[in-house]
């Protein structure tokens, strides 16, 4: 009931400023996700990825899973089956998909918290975890993007394996879910490793009183692997290794580890002692090993090592969620206190604990969780998205603590401790103190006209003129891409995808070279339209990457002979020039 009514209050929120995340324009992963739940529902194949409208002819094979498809296209479909009108039952489901997750993230944050510190830690868990969940953003109307599902499976897994040992069947469905958040992307492959080595390890440690739940968790995560297997991969693909995607490799090392665990947790001779256990587990990791050196190498390298050198620099480099500790540190101070603040003092909180002795198994699974997601934070920080979930746990026991303490003791400065330990458990706290910090630093600043521009066109209005025009090949940048394909009928050549080389360098090389090599381009490509938002970052990176390029060429208002401008978005946010083809 309180995550249902937290949930709901946040809902209210956004309803009451008019759910603004659905005019965005700025999220392409959010619009990718429409995109494609679109094309499934006009009929495009189940086991078919392929973004048809982006990149070179032909377009080229997303890295998505079709698992959160499924969910979006249902609500799509009840609510238009209610409403009558599709632009109204996408919005519904904009709005509603991401407000049940928040639901059940909350939910399971709760029951978290709860066989962590007890009864008490449930409403801190709550209301910590609202405003924490709302500041990063992944529960916003609109938010069509698989990371709220994969916190929501991650947080789930946890929070069934803390009461698994009261709970017959938790193990089994948290096994579950983890398999089902490795499914749906890699990002989550860290989290769902540690919670393996985790229930090993407490395996190990107590065979008597971990051993179902070692069992029963393998058994989920490698039944539920199979399942997923047999549902999104067809046959066709079976023999193909994917690094970045649920594929042949993902699945042959889940089924094994998996099974593994559950065999010998089953095998009375193998379960017998804490040396056997640990031999029979350490021959179990030897063959995973194995298999992947000798099946998948490939995985094993870098996750962009095989990206061209000029992606890397002219859009990985420049990926905000892709930043490392050390890069926010240099260039954006003020987003290290609000993305690893909480998690710092998580941190703090749960050496304390360990440092007094009475080390738990809950503080095992919760600490080793929130360590691993915080070093994948360090290196990017979308990790951050996931140590912040985890800090809610050790947090809300420090504030049920304090609560008890106020409860039992009314002196002013037991009060006064409980309000500070309310105010900075609480992560946007931690980012207006980061922003009044810089304010008083570096004086007080009054951007122009911020707010009433849509300069960086992230808005979809800015992209209206272009919706009108008749389908055609566009040439835009990649952040131009997603809005694009989801605000109009045209193509694209670019998008912020690690899969789409071709498309995306083919956009570079006629930005960056010089009108000539962009007209070569635009006709051997059929393009109609080139597409220019000359006040987004991308847009003034490439021209001061290229002064002499096209693309600069067109902002300083140098344009070709063989481009017509759009009267009507002269002056606009994108400004469209019509190619002029031979005849």
């Amino acid at each position: 009931m309180l995550a249902l009514l937290a949930a709901l209050v946040v809902l209210t929120v956004s309803a009451a400023t008019g759910f603004r995340p659905l005019a965005d324009a700025g999220n392409n992963d959010n619009l990718l996700r429409l995109v494609e739940v679109r094309d499934l529902l006009n009929g495009q194949g189940w086991f078919d990825l392929h973004q048809y409208r982006m990149g070179p002819e032909g377009g080229f094979v997303m890295h998505w899973s079709r698992l959160v498809d499924v969910p979006i296209a249902t609500l799509i479909m009840a609510a238009y089956a209610l409403t009558g009108s599709m632009p109204l039952a996408e919005a519904v489901a904009q709005v509603l998909w991401p407000a049940l997750l928040l639901l059940a993230t909350l939910f399971f944050t709760a029951r978290a918290a709860r066989n962590f510190a007890g009864g008490g830690a449930v409403l801190p868990s709550v209301v910590i975890g609202a405003a924490a969940y709302n500041f990063v953003g992944i529960y916003w109307p609109a938010a069509l993007d698989h990371h709220n599902v994969q916190l929501m499976l991650t947080m789930a897994s946890l929070a069934l394996l803390l009461e698994a040992p009261a709970q017959r069947t938790a193990a089994l469905f948290s096994g579950l879910c983890a398999a089902l958040t490795l499914a749906v992307g890699m990002e989550t492959l860290p989290y769902v490793a540690t919670l393996g080595v985790c229930v090993s390890l407490l395996y190990v440690v107590d065979g008597a009183g971990e051993r179902a739940i070692a069992r029963d968790f393998g058994l989920g995560f490698a039944g539920v692997s199979t399942l997923v297997f047999a549902a999104t991969i067809p046959a066709s693909a079976w023999g193909e290794a994917q690094c970045d995607a649920f594929s042949t490799a993902q699945f042959v090392v889940a089924a094994i580890a998996g099974a593994g665990l559950s065999a010998i947790a089953s095998v009375d001779v193998a379960s017998r002692d804490w040396l056997r256990r640990l031999l029979c587990l350490g021959l179990l990791a030897i063959v995973l090993g194995a298999v992947v050196m000798a099946f998948f190498p490939q995985c094993l390298a870098a996750p962009y090592a095989t990206l061209d050198p000029r992606l890397k620099e002219l859009w990985l480099d420049h990926i905000e969620e892709a930043q490392s500790l050390v890069t926010l540190i240099t260039h954006d101070p003020r987003r290290v206190a609000a993305r690893y603040g909480t998690s710092f003092l998580a941190l703090a909180l749960m050496a304390l604990r360990l440092g007094r002795g009475g080390w738990r198994r809950q503080d095992s699974l919760v600490g080793a969780l929130l360590v691993a997601s915080f070093l994948v934070g360090v290196w990017q920080v979308r990790g951050t998205t996931f140590s912040i979930a985890f800090a809610l746990i050790p947090l809300s026991a420090w504030i049920a603590k304090w609560r008890a303490r106020a409860a039992t003791n009314s002196s002013v400065g037991v009060a006064l401790r409980l309000a500070a330990v309310w105010l900075v458990s609480v992560n946007p706290v931690w980012t207006g103190a980061a922003a009044a910090t810089s304010l008083a630093l570096e004086g007080s600043a009054s951007p122009a006209d911020e707010g009433t521009a849509d300069k960086a066109c992230e808005n979809k209005a800015s992209f209206a003129s272009l919706g009108r025009i008749p389908g055609t090949t566009v040439l835009a940048t990649s952040n131009l891409g997603s809005p694009i394909l989801a605000f109009t009928a045209h193509r694209v050549f670019a998008g912020p995808y690690h899969r789409n080389i071709a498309g995306n360098l083919l956009a570079l090389d006629a930005f960056l070279g010089s009108a000539d090599d962009a007209r070569r381009i635009v006709h051997a490509h059929g393009v109609g339209l080139v597409a220019v938002c000359p006040g987004s970052p991308e847009s003034v990176l490439l021209a001061r990457k290229a002064p002499g390029g096209f693309l600069a060429g067109l902002i300083n208002g140098s344009i070709p002979d063989w481009l017509e401008p759009v009267a009507e978005t002269r002056g606009s946010m994108i400004e469209l020039y019509r190619v002029r083809h031979a005849g």
